[in-house]
């Protein structure tokens, strides 16, 4: 038997098989909703409005903090934040669900509600928003100029970033 007839009948060929996952690639997940589905009410303006379960995997060497937001990108009047958070330590790597409300997630910015923390999604009736929750690894322990807006921390971020990774939920009413 020919060696091409041997590893066929082995199993399947390279371009059959599922490619290995990427390593070294940082990654953010919730186990509240999977990426591109719906957040659950708990997590919104519908329900108890805290912030959602969040886990990263894989930051770059180097990370001395990170830094998080959500932002709606499809709201009425343009970007709207929903959370801002910065000086979350290097080796933490999850956020249980409603560490929004505590200090040890870091230090939180003022919303876009015009209040300190996580404000859930709360679109105006009609076609679902999208929620990009980002993750970004910095290379400083503590962010200078201590934003108090999340739109500022965007700005004190700026040359600060190693790496980031999003994962996108949708709500509607």
């Amino acid at each position: 038997m020919g060696l091409a007839a041997l590893l066929s009948a082995c199993g399947p060929s390279a371009s059959e098989r599922q490619p290995a996952p990427e390593t070294g690639v940082m990654r953010l997940t919730s186990t509240a909703f999977a990426p591109g589905a719906t957040i659950p009410a708990e997590f919104t303006c519908a329900g108890a409005g805290i912030s959602p379960p969040l886990a990263w995997t894989d930051p770059p060497a180097g990370t001395k903090s990170f830094a998080l937001v959500v932002e709606d990108p499809d709201a009425p009047g343009g970007v709207f934040r929903h959370w801002g958070v910065y000086d979350i330590p290097a080796d933490r790597h999850a956020l249980a669900a409603g560490a929004a409300s505590s200090t040890e997630a870091g230090t939180r910015t003022v919303n876009d509600f015009g209040k300190s923390g996580y404000g859930g999604p709360c679109p105006p009736p009609g076609d679902p928003h999208h929620y990009a929750f980002r993750i970004l690894a910095l290379d400083v322990a503590h962010l200078p100029g201590a934003p108090a807006h999340a739109s500022g921390l965007i700005d004190a971020i700026d040359g600060h970033v190693l790496a980031s990774a999003d994962v996108v939920g949708l709500y509607g009413r």
